[in-house]
């Protein structure tokens, strides 16, 4: 596995590797990896010839107040996962790497529609801030195609809108939400919850799934979605927003939708969870 830390060297590298022809998949992370993260490279691998996994915490989509002093850094345990799961080329810059003028003054990307609401409205700048480092990476990598969790499911939304709407010739793939046995999403977040915590945050996928089977059986969205709101407040959690939504346009869902997306955000102690889960309509069908 070759470790970089600068752009000049990445690209130099994948220089030489489109030479000879090979393709180049990307996974864009923030570190701190586990099993969610491994299952986006071994997508990677199956999607390219060569993965490039690169490691950055950005300061750019966290907000005031939000963790970014905290949020948990574990570079050399990451670096050796990433060897150890067949990672080709592993990115790691700095900060002054990424922004060399720093971020006062800098161009942003912003995304308009899908980026509004939900974890937009509950996390001001935060898209424009993840819009403008992916678009980076893409620019800085040029990969063939780049996978993301479909735990992110508004962020994925988010970066498949911008590649579309500015013609990036990358293949945007979304990867299945890896969970834990007792359905809880994968991720980095997860350590922060107390032990009493972590034996209470399944249940907030599980109020998806019970939600999700009221409105397969034709119960209305609003009162459905207030039950499982009850029953999350009634079990410590505090709501940011819980909506049901289109699942591609991620427009207010409508009973002619092809597909619905439950889409959550909820604080669990000072811990803040996301989780989602699509409905086929049509087929009354649940994808988990």
């Amino acid at each position: 596995m070759l470790t970089v830390d600068t752009i000049k060297a990445l690209q130099a590298r994948l220089g030489r590797l489109r030479a000879e022809r090979s393709t180049i998949a990307l996974v864009a992370t923030m570190g701190n990896l586990h099993d969610g993260h491994i299952a986006l490279i071994e997508l990677a691998k199956q999607k390219a010839d060569v993965v490039v996994v690169s490691i950055f915490v950005n300061p750019l989509q966290f907000g005031l107040g939000e963790d970014l002093a905290s949020y948990p850094r574990t570079l050399q345990a990451d670096k050796e996962c990433l060897a150890a799961v067949g990672c080709d080329v592993f990115f790691a810059p700095t900060v002054e790497q990424m922004y060399p003028d720093g971020m006062h003054d800098l161009t942003l990307v912003r995304v308009p529609r899908v980026a509004q609401g939900l974890c937009g409205g509950s996390r001001p700048g935060h898209f424009d801030g993840m819009a403008t480092v992916v678009m980076k990476l893409l620019n800085i990598i040029q990969p063939d195609v780049a996978i993301f969790g479909e735990k992110d499911y508004q962020q994925l939304a988010v970066i498949r809108a911008m590649v579309r709407d500015l013609n990036i010739s990358t293949q945007i793939v979304g990867a299945p939400t890896v969970r834990a046995q007792d359905g809880l999403a994968l991720s980095s977040r997860n350590g922060y919850l107390s032990e009493a915590q972590r034996s209470t945050a399944p249940l907030l996928h599980k109020c998806l799934v019970n939600l999700a089977s009221l409105l397969k059986l034709g119960q209305d969205i609003g009162p459905s979605l207030t039950g499982c709101r009850q029953r999350l407040e009634s079990a410590g959690f505090e709501p940011e927003y819980l909506e049901v939504r289109n699942a591609q346009s991620l427009e207010p869902a409508t009973r002619d939708d092809d597909q619905w997306v439950i889409m959550v955000a909820a604080r669990l102690g000072q811990t803040r969870l996301i989780d989602n889960l699509v409905i086929k309509v049509s087929e009354a069908t649940v994808v988990l």
